[in-house]
This record gives C-alpha cells, sequence and structure tokens, in this order.
C-alpha cells in the first residue's frame, strides 16, 4: 500500500467498520476544530470511500439537490450520526498513533491491540508485490517468540493452489540477537500460525509463511491433529464467498504468563517459551454484519478427536486468558457486541 494512504488512513481508522450506505451524517468534526453540520432532512445517506486496493479512504456524503461532499481521514477528528448522537465508530482502545509508528498497518481491523509493557517487540508486515498484506505479526524480542499472527481472508487473496514451498527462514525484519532459528524448535514441531494452506495465491505469499516468526513450538500430534482440523475450517470458512465478504484472523499461543508456558526451549535464559495453549481468533464480515468466535486448545502431546465445537469460546474469554485486546480497532459498540458471545449455529 502506498505511503500516502498510510497517512491518509491513520487519523480515524475505526470508521472503517462503518461501510454502510443508509446511515446520516450529522456533523463532521474536522482536526482544524472546525464542525460541519448537516441537515436531516437533506442528508440522502453517506458511504466509505475505499482505493483500489481495498482500503478505506475517506467518507463521502450524499446531500439531496447538491454535489456529494467527500472528507478524507487526514481531515478528519471524529464523525457523529443522526440515530445516536453520539460520535460514529467511537473507539477507545484502538492502535494508537504512537502503535502505528511501530506498524502503520496497525488500523486493521485484524489487529489485536499492540503490546504495552517493557519487552522489545517487533510489529511486521510481510507484502508480496502481487497480493498485498500475506500477514503481520507482533514477535517479542525478549522472549524470542510470536505474540501473535493475524491476516484476512478476501476475495483479493484468492486460492490458486501454488502448494507447500517449504523455504524455511529465519525473519531478517528480527534482529539477529532477538530472532530464532531452525535448532530452537529442536525436539518440537515448528508450528504455523498463518497456515501455508492459508496463503495460496502466489509462491512468493506462501513462502513467506514459513519465517520462524511464523512458527510455535508445537507437539507434532496437536499441530497435525487439533490444531490442523480447526486451520481447515478457518480456510473453509475464509474462501467462502457465500459465508463472508472477509475473514479476519488470529492464530496466537500463550507466551506472557508463566502458568501458562509449558516449558522454555533455553531454559538458561527462559526464552523460545513452549506454550501450554493454542488459540484463534475470528471475525466474519457479510452485508456489513459482523460475527466473531474464538477456538482454544491445550497442547498436549496427544491428537484429540474432538469436534470443533469443543473448543470455541467467545472473544471475550480468550482476552481474559491472554491479556490481549483482540479486534481492538472495531468500534466500541461492535466490539463488544461481537467479543461477548458467538452462536455456533453461525460458524457451521
Amino acid at each position: 500500500m502506498k505511503k500516502y494512504i498510510l497517512t491518509i488512513i491513520c487519523s480515524l481508522t475505526s470508521l472503517f467498520a462503518l461501510a454502510q450506505s443508509n446511515v446520516k451524517v450529522k456533523s463532521v468534526h474536522l482536526i482544524d476544530g472546525n464542525v460541519v453540520n448537516f441537515d436531516k432532512a437533506t442528508v440522502d445517506s453517506s458511504r466509505v470511500v475505499f482505493t483500489p486496493e481495498g482500503d478505506s479512504l475517506g467518507v463521502k456524503i450524499y446531500v439531496k439537490g447538491q454535489e456529494s461532499t467527500d472528507y478524507l481521514y487526514s481531515q478528519i477528528d471524529f464523525v457523529v450520526f443522526y440515530g445516536n448522537d453520539v460520535p460514529g465508530g467511537v473507539n477507545l482502545n484502538r492502535n494508537t498513533a504512537e502503535d502505528l509508528a511501530k506498524n502503520p498497518e496497525g488500523w486493521r481491523l485484524e489487529f489485536p491491540r499492540f503490546y504495552q509493557g517493557n519487552d522489545v517487540t517487533f510489529e511486521i508486515t510481510h507484502t508480496t508485490d502481487d497480493y498485498g498484506i500475506t500477514y503481520s505479526l507482533e514477535w517479542d524480542g525478549n522472549k524470542r517468540a510470536n505474540r501473535w499472527t493475524c491476516y484476512e481472508f478476501s476475495a483479493a487473496t484468492p486460492d490458486n493452489g501454488v502448494g507447500r514451498n517449504e523455504a524455511w527462514a529465519e525473519d531478517t525484519n528480527i534482529p539477529e540477537e532477538y530472532r530464532t532459528s531452525k535448532s530452537d524448535y529442536s525436539g518440537y514441531s515448528r508450528g504455523h500460525l498463518c497456515a501455508s494452506n492459508d496463503r495460496q495465491s502466489s509462491i512468493a505469499q506462501n513462502r513467506q509463511t514459513f519465517y520462524y516468526s511464523n512458527m510455535q513450538p508445537q507437539y507434532q500430534s496437536h499441530n497435525g491433529g487439533q490444531w490442523a482440523r480447526l486451520e481447515q475450517k478457518v480456510q473453509n470458512w475464509g474462501n467462502d464467498r457465500s459465508f463472508c465478504d472477509t475473514l479476519y484472523v488470529v492464530k496466537a499461543a500463550t507466551i506472557d504468563n508463566p502458568d501458562q508456558i509449558l516449558s522454555y526451549h533455553d531454559a538458561a535464559t527462559m526464552t523460545v517459551p513452549v506454550p501450554k495453549y493454542f488459540y484463534m481468533c475470528l471475525l466474519a464480515v457479510k452485508n456489513n454484519q459482523y460475527k466473531a468466535i474464538g477456538f482454544w486448545t491445550e497442547h498436549v502431546n496427544v491428537a484429540e478427536s474432538y469436534d470443533y465445537t469443543h473448543y470455541a469460546r467467545s472473544i471475550k474469554e480468550i482476552e481474559q486468558l491472554t491479556g490481549i485486546d483482540f479486534f481492538c480497532n472495531l468500534p466500541d459498540d461492535i466490539e463488544k457486541e461481537v467479543e461477548e458471545s458467538y452462536s455456533i449455529d453461525d460458524w457451521k
């Protein structure tokens, strides 16, 4: 994505979620302090405007008998809509300007809130020329471990069946003293977070899933068993345009709480933790309607045969277990609604 687009989008990231056509804008509050008011009787509707790459660019307001009015995100502080009299897309917990300085892609809906502690972290996005973002991740340099990997499925990530291109490699976006190499996973499988089968648009895209920064040490029975079956469900949902327009995915394992770590690969330095739990958080969007679900698995050295519903949790439950704020860039009202509960019938 071009740098000028990044500048535009960062000032009002949460409005991306309000991609609706029938709402009426009451007022646009600009960063320079000016307020533009609109008469409810004359406003037809408003729309979020997208770039050719599918990124949100600004808001377009249609007024009866007049030319439409456009506002870029670089101009906007917040927008108030008729019917609720509160700022549209209010979002108090989104990734901040300080967070976006670490990775300007952090406004996207798939991103969790960036780590706010004292560890050295690296917020990385891998891309290809043909298909844009492959996935993003947060790497904890002190722990030498992935905190989360996030990405999306949409029409922009077609499954072209390029196969598994096993280009195992260190992630040179991470300084050598903080990253891992093949030996750090000895005795365990190098378990993908963004799976090889999640990125089948191009060979270049698939190869990026084999960076060690996208791995967690994992028992192969778990990796090839319950985790693999959940991966298949995610791929089925993500590639089904009748199910969703976009599926936002976060995959991760527990690295922060001592009681959620099985052991350390490097016991002397307590780095490269072997997680006690793995989990997935999913947000699906279809026709501007949102639904979310999480899955939580214990990292056991046995291939369990439970149905995927056995592992289902609400996003809120997983947030409470991990201390991570998922889908933080959603407007607060939408975030609260979709994260507090789930319907398994919506995920069949």
